[in-house]
């Protein structure tokens, strides 16, 4: 097996005061020439935002730009005109395309929000902006991979401008877990959110992760209950 182990500690962190960020790829001040990507993975950002804060009006463009909120809500607006919130156990994305603005904040006054935001590379440049956004039934992932994100509304998914395939999952202990890729070629990079896994022959604990190649399914077993997002992504 074809892998490389990203440890929890060894991802990069800034501290912003209202903002704690883990960067698992290179991003704004943290770089290492070893961990700039994963194939079209381009960014996996870990982030804390205090109450009341967020990140202010800023543009993208040409970048497939998923978010997840692990805890708490995002209040999002865009240059689109879209105003939306997102909660805990929905996915947002956008296809950032030919350009757009937005801004992200903590929807709370109070309490942090926790929430990972992904960066793809896109497969066409220059697209139409877009913007969707979801709330996927927990039930759904017990035991078992849920699709988030997709090249097509699959099996009710959300979809992206790139052959790239998010999915979720929630593992009791002690389960033998298999994975088959959806495309071959893709590579798959495992993220642990909470809990610990086997992975041939090596142990990931939260927050660690794994980037596996050249391989049509990918194996492992929960050593305590887990909550797992892989993400796979074509390698070039």
């Amino acid at each position: 097996m074809n892998k490389t182990i990203h440890k929890a500690e060894s991802r990069g962190y800034a501290d912003h005061g209202w903002l704690q960020s883990y960067h698992s790829f290179s991003f704004a001040n943290y770089y290492n020439p070893s961990k700039i990507r994963f194939g079209l993975l381009r960014v996996l950002n870990d982030d804390i935002v205090a109450g009341g804060m967020g990140f202010g009006t800023h543009p993208h463009d040409n970048m497939e730009i998923v978010t997840i909120p692990l805890k708490g809500e995002v209040a999002h607006k865009d240059s689109m005109g879209t105003k939306e919130v997102i909660k805990s156990g929905e996915v947002q994305i956008m296809s950032a395309g030919s350009g757009l603005t937005h801004s992200e904040f903590n929807n709370s006054e109070k309490d942090l929000v926790n929430l990972l935001q992904i960066w793809v590379f896109p497969k066409e440049k220059n697209i139409t902006p877009r913007y969707d956004q979801k709330k996927f039934d927990s039930e759904e992932r017990k035991n078992k991979f849920q699709l988030l994100v997709s090249p097509g509304k699959e099996n009710g998914s959300l979809w992206i401008n790139q052959n790239a395939f998010f999915s979720l999952a929630d593992f009791d202990k002690d389960m033998n877990v298999q994975y088959k890729l959806k495309n071959k070629g893709n590579g798959v990079y495992i993220f642990i959110i909470e809990g610990s896994v086997e992975l041939d022959g090596e142990t990931l604990n939260r927050r660690d992760a794994a980037g596996i190649e050249g391989e049509n399914e990918i194996n492992f077993k929960t050593i305590e209950k887990s909550e797992i997002l892989v993400i796979e992504v074509p390698m070039n």
